[in-house]
């Protein structure tokens, strides 16, 4: 087997081309400045709105990268009801959702606290607050002993696994994190930016835990990002950029790993996954202006709070047709009640009939 970056002589002294990157960098922090201008421009209320958004996207694209579907009330709920918000009736979140949710939180709402072992103990028991990753027990709280052999990333099946890296050690552990915990809050001028690219790369490389190394990862460098940005506030989602390009991410990550300890590679990838990231923060702006803009022109309306509640759910983008059936159970209503709140929005010119009928009838937003 070849080596590892971990195991090169100088690790973990990384290096890259400053001239390479000077570009790339400089156009990032420009599209995150306008960005960011853009939201400051909206207003408080709005920009809690966009940041709920985000961070609802963001928790559920992290874990969906690990393979792990979350419910998106349930989430926004629970961030919600974390951030004083209030949405309309909250959806009862579970406990590991809950987990997720107060990682992710404490990473960018905390972003100026300094990162320490004990911090990281408590995201990992957030993550896991069965004990177990999946149906295995692992050890919460704690770094891996490696008891049962090396930390390994593998794919495909039986007898036709693949090792994609293998990480340090757990014995190196101790020392390992503690080094890099002290360049995480050392003061050395380097790009805020540029460093969560490389807390990325170092933090996923060391894989101390046995199971929540991607998603503490990516909330390090969520993390880096707000305190580049010297806000709590979350307009774009790395998270969900990495999931639409994960084959790219987990490819590039591979050469990285098994290559030396010049990783200009890996940040020009990191800085673009970025750019693409930030330029999807635009959808978010247009979704709440979208939705501001509903509500000025249908919020003195006669509605009942049931139908306030399922607008807003499809303004928030709501996933799939919406049914009376649909509408009935989110409701807590009888399904007869649900078709006429349905057909009063309809008369009111809000819904408007989807052209299938007969059991399939399904409605949507006329400013949709």
């Amino acid at each position: 087997m070849g080596r590892y970056i971990h195991d090169l002589p100088g690790w973990p002294e990384f290096a890259w081309n400053h001239e390479r990157l000077s570009g790339q960098l400089a156009d990032v922090r420009h599209r995150q400045g306008r960005l960011l201008g853009r939201m400051d421009a909206l207003g408080f209320p709005l920009q809690a709105e966009a940041s709920l958004q985000t961070l609802t996207l963001d928790v559920l694209k992290s874990s969906e990268i690990e393979g792990e579907l979350l419910d998106r009330a349930q989430v926004r709920s629970s961030i919600a009801q974390r951030l004083g918000m209030d949405v309309g009736a909250l959806a009862p979140a579970d406990r590991h959702v809950d987990g997720v949710v107060e990682m992710m939180l404490d990473a960018t709402q905390n972003h100026p606290s300094p990162l320490t072992a004990e911090r990281l103990f408590g995201w990992h028991a957030a993550l896991f607050p069965t004990g177990y990753g999946g149906m295995q027990k692992i050890l919460v709280g704690q770094w891996r002993k490696d008891a049962t052999g090396p930390m390994q990333v593998v794919s495909g099946g039986f007898g036709r696994e693949r090792v994609h890296f293998e990480a340090p050690a757990a014995h190196r552990l101790g020392p390992e994190t503690a080094a890099f915990l002290e360049w995480f809050e050392r003061k050395d001028g380097l790009d805020g930016v540029l460093k969560a690219g490389i807390a990325h790369l170092w933090f996923i490389t060391l894989h101390p835990f046995e199971d929540g190394n991607g998603r503490i990862a990516r909330a390090i460098a969520d993390m880096a990002l707000a305190r580049s940005e010297r806000s709590p506030l979350r307009f774009y989602s790395m998270s969900a950029q990495i999931r639409l390009e994960r084959t790219a991410y987990y490819d590039t990550l591979e050469t990285t790993q098994k290559g030396g300890l010049q990783i200009t590679p890996w940040l020009e990838w990191f800085l673009a996954c970025l750019g693409r990231a930030i330029d999807s923060g635009e959808t978010t702006l247009r979704d709440v202006l979208r939705k501001a803009n509903f509500w000025q022109t249908h919020g003195t309306r006669p509605l009942n709070e049931r139908q306030r509640l399922l607008l807003n759910r499809l303004l928030d983008g709501f996933e799939g047709k919406l049914t009376s059936s649909k509408w009935a159970k989110l409701a807590k209503c009888s399904q007869d009640t649900a078709l006429r709140d349905m057909l009063e929005l309809v008369e009111l010119g809000i819904l408007v009939r989807d052209a299938a009928g007969g059991r399939s009838t399904s409605y949507s937003l006329t400013t949709a």
